[in-house]
Formats: C-alpha cells, sequence, structure tokens
C-alpha cells in the first residue's frame, strides 16, 4: 500500500516538481497540494494523508504553526519540514511543534524519500547538517529571550502576530481568521503586552525574530 502524501509550499513550480518525482516511486503517492499552512490544514481534514510535506515560512500560515494544528486534528499523519532554513530557530520550533523530520531543500530527492518512508515508519529523520546545529545550541535556542517571550502566545495570538507582521490590517487579518475585527484588536493588545513591546514595529520585530514570518530574512 502507498504512502499518502500531502504537499505544502507556497511555490507552485515547487510542488509541480516534487509530485513529478513522488509519482515516480512505487510505494509513495501524492493525495493533496497546499499552497499555505491554512490551506494545508483544511486539506488534510479530507484526503489524509500520512506524510505532509510541509514548507516552514509561508504566507498567511507558517509550516509551524500549521504542524501544531495538523497534529492536533490529524495525530496519525506525520510531518517532514522541507525548508532552505537550516538556522536552528526554525528547526526547533518545527521539531516543538510536532514535526518529525526536517530536510533542507537542496538535498537530494533520495534523502527526501528516505525521511517519508521513515517518519511513515514511526520513526524520526532530521538531515545531518540540522542534527549537527541542534547538538551545538539546542539548550541555547530554548532558551533565547525571543523563545520565552513568545511561548507565552496562545495558537490563536501567533496566527494574529503573523498576519499582522505580514502587513495585514485588522479588519483583513479579521476576514482571513474568520472572526470579528474588534477580536483581534483584543489579540493585539495581549501580544503587545505578553512581548513587552509598545509599538507595531516592534510587535513586527518580535516576528521575525521568532520565525513567525519570513518577512526581512
Amino acid at each position: 500500500m502507498s504512502i499518502r502524501i500531502l504537499l505544502v509550499d507556497d511555490h507552485k513550480i515547487m510542488r509541480q516538481g516534487l509530485r513529478a518525482l513522488i509519482e515516480n516511486e512505487p510505494d509513495l503517492k501524492v493525495v493533496g497540494e497546499a499552497a499555505n499552512g491554512r490551506e494545508a490544514v483544511g486539506i488534510a481534514r479530507t484526503c489524509l494523508p500520512e506524510v505532509i510535506l510541509m514548507d516552514v515560512a509561508m504566507p498567511e500560515l507558517n509550516g509551524v504553526e500549521a504542524t501544531r494544528q495538523l497534529r492536533m486534528a490529524i495525530p496519525a499523519s506525520r510531518v517532514v519540514a522541507l525548508s532552505i532554513h537550516h538556522d536552528r530557530r526554525f528547526v526547533t520550533h518545527m521539531m516543538r511543534a510536532g514535526a518529525s523530520g526536517y530536510v533542507l531543500k537542496g538535498c537530494s530527492f533520495e534523502e527526501l524519500v528516505r525521511a517519508v518512508r521513515a517518519v511513515a515508519g514511526g520513526h524520526t529523520y532530521l538531515t545531518p547538517a540540522v542534527a549537527g546545529a541542534l547538538a551545538e545550541g539546542y539548550a541555547d535556542a530554548l532558551a533565547s529571550r525571543g523563545d520565552l517571550r513568545s511561548g507565552q502566545l496562545s495558537p490563536r495570538e501567533r496566527e494574529v502576530l503573523q498576519l499582522l507582521a505580514e502587513g495585514l490590517n485588522t479588519k483583513e487579518a479579521a476576514a482571513r481568521l474568520g472572526i470579528q475585527p474588534k477580536t483581534v484588536a483584543v489579540h493585539r493588545h495581549r501580544i503587545m503586552r505578553k512581548l513587552g513591546v509598545d509599538t507595531a514595529a516592534e510587535m513586527v520585530r518580535w516576528a521575525i525574530q521568532d520565525g513567525l514570518t519570513s518577512i526581512g530574512t
């Protein structure tokens, strides 16, 4: 029986390339595609993939937050991060969110297939460069000032923070999340209080430093 895979990446050409390669593997099958984390959560509920290949930096809902939501909604699915980022910040956030693997986009297709098969079998897979980075400074990454503060935010607050950091106003963010503008305003106030910032610019800086958005990276 084939391993069911959901591809999540905001670049269509990346998804098309992966699909073409994966379809040549007899034990792998692409059952869906999504252009961002929010789409991924909705599509995964329908196609029920065994493995989700997840980009980390995406608009609207990044891979970290999408992974958190997917692990709660579909616990049987396993997430493999497929990212250009090898910084400990991104790796740590993805693994803490519930990812079972982390592979760099510069890897060979053979390595990606090994990662997919490994996590589908209940194992964890980290590309060697990523594993080394974690070993060198995992404790420091968890104890960093940004991690401590952003860790105080609820999942919804992190969603709101990403959208606001990406330039959406209160009404636009509310429309994306399906909530009232006044609710977004309340979340914004709580976010700024928890992060200890007084301006929108400082709030955006925290979002960038903590990997919630790729703006400025």
